[in-house]
């Protein structure tokens, strides 16, 4: 058995083209395009090039992206205050801080200070609470992107055994939190799991989001499972791997989503459609307001 690979920039194009087009139609029905904030603190190069990554993601699916690129040194306070103004805007339907902030600043304080109805990342508490209630709105962008991609590639969870490797408030928690919304059998393993060899053979899907290369040998997989690996290093030789050896895995699994190329395209992908989402209900939101 070869598997076959989860084509995850595929995927979230069509995604994007399709949030693109309803954008266009709301834009031709005389709404406005939706906007989204992103705040870039300091001068780290992987924050950098994601923040750069998301903006042109916008621009090309006619997001309006307003930019707030701030210093190393500002403040916790001043963070706080902008997201005040932000939260206020009601021309700005989503916010997005790209973590991680500066050690000075208190990362759980700024994305608690975010209006939920704008936690376009999915991180508020909020967010979290109403998804574990089964009733999420804005969703946790990794997590949903990949019930997404399992949507794409025909592949139900529904009454399937889950194994999460990674139990992070990122990826491994709301994850599982989906998956069992989808109707799922979920086993979480973390860094305290012990035999996690046998919790890994039994898993009919499996999503690693750990980020240690190599930790899943492909000998693990179940035959024909399916493969979801979301954990990403880079090497000292400037490449990136997985958790999952890919090519002994990629023999044993029905399908497998690389690194890279899988799972990552699709955290953007649904950035996008949590903005369109908060722009759909600020929208029917004030139109209320006006009725009132």
């Amino acid at each position: 058995m070869t598997a076959r690979l989860i084509d995850g920039k595929a995927i979230a194009a069509q995604v994007r083209e399709e949030i693109r087009r309803t954008v266009e139609e709301r834009r031709a029905a005389g709404f406005r395009a939706p906007a989204l904030a992103t705040v870039l603190i300091g001068e780290d190069a992987a924050s950098q090039v994601y923040v750069r990554n998301k903006r042109r993601a916008c621009a090309a699916a006619g997001i309006k992206s307003i930019h707030h690129d701030l210093s190393a040194e500002t403040s916790e306070q001043e963070l706080l205050t902008l997201i005040d103004a932000c939260n206020r805007d009601r021309a700005i339907d989503g916010i997005l801080v790209q973590l991680p902030l500066p050690d000075h600043i208190n990362s759980l304080k700024v994305i608690q200070k975010i209006d939920p109805g704008k936690d376009v990342d999915g991180f508020h508490p909020l967010t979290f609470g109403m998804l574990a209630l089964r009733s999420p709105r804005l969703r946790p962008c990794t997590a949903v992107g990949i019930i997404r991609m399992l949507e794409r590639i025909g592949v139900n969870p529904k009454g399937k055994h889950c194994v999460v490797l990674g139990a992070s408030n990122l990826v491994g928690r709301p994850l599982a939190l989906e998956l069992l919304m989808a109707g799922a059998t979920v086993t979480v393993c973390h860094r305290f799991t012990t035999h996690l060899e046998e919790h890994v053979r039994q898993a009919e899907i499996l999503a690693s989001a750990v980020g240690k290369p190599g930790l899943v040998p492909g000998a693990w997989i179940r035959p024909g499972a399916v493969v979801l690996d979301v954990g990403i290093t880079r090497m000292s030789d400037g490449t990136l791997r997985g958790d999952v050896e890919f090519e002994q895995a990629r023999e044993r699994a029905s399908w497998i989503a690389p690194v890279p190329g899988g799972v990552g395209p699709m955290t953007v992908a649904m950035l996008l459609q949590n903005t369109l989402d908060a722009t759909i209900h600020n929208t029917s939101q004030a139109a209320q307001r006006e009725e009132h």
